[in-house]
């Protein structure tokens, strides 16, 4: 790997504080991705963003096939030094295209979303997703949007009512990171209303 750990990371950083203050834009790494040589069992956007959030101070868990779960681990671990912990424990869940529909559902029924003391002590989501682009899939709406802002993730519709429930109760909440395949990223907060669209 060729990147910068410091100018490249915190590009990646300025980048997903933007898509975080906007929900739903889309914002492109690719100058940064394409330094990247080796393969980490995930797409590069994905990687990058975990190198971002992860250091010794906090935790991260995977969700993934078998396959992939434990070499991830190992990378990041040895790249971040953070440490894994149980889903209902971790301070980042990062889930993986492959990763089994019930260990998905799972993850985000016992994953952390504060508590009114301190909503800050969640789980941040990082999601690996199909192309992301501004059509219609997803409605959303809320802080940082001016009116409404479509996104279309390819994440199925279980995943987005789980995540709906998960943030009724506000400030207590998850948040998200998606990244795609073409080094795009974008983020949708706690603060975000999202709907599911009918799409023909």
């Amino acid at each position: 790997m060729v990147i910068d750990q410091i100018h490249d990371i915190q590009q990646v950083y300025r980048k997903v504080l933007h898509s975080m203050s906007r929900p739903g834009s889309i914002s492109k790494l690719n100058h940064i991705t394409e330094k990247i040589e080796d393969d980490f069992t995930c797409n590069h956007a994905f990687f990058l963003c975990a190198l971002t959030v992860l250091d010794a101070e906090v935790t991260f868990h995977v969700v993934a096939s078998e396959e992939k779960k434990d070499r991830l681990k190992e990378i990041l671990s040895s790249y971040t030094m953070s440490r894994i912990a149980p889903v209902d424990k971790a301070d980042f869940i990062l889930l993986l295209q492959d990763a089994p529909e019930y260990q998905m559902e799972q993850a985000l029924l016992e994953c952390k979303t504060g508590n009114l003391l301190d909503p800050q002590l969640s789980a941040t989501w990082l999601i690996e997703s199909d192309l992301l682009s501004n059509n219609a899939e997803l409605s959303l709406s809320g802080p940082g949007i001016n009116g409404i802002q479509q996104l279309q993730t390819g994440i199925n519709q279980r995943f987005w009512l789980r995540r709906n429930e998960k943030v009724k109760e506000y400030p207590l909440g998850i948040d998200l990171i998606l990244a795609d395949f073409l080094s795009q990223i974008a983020c949708i907060p706690r603060t975000t209303s999202v709907i599911t669209m009918e799409v023909d």
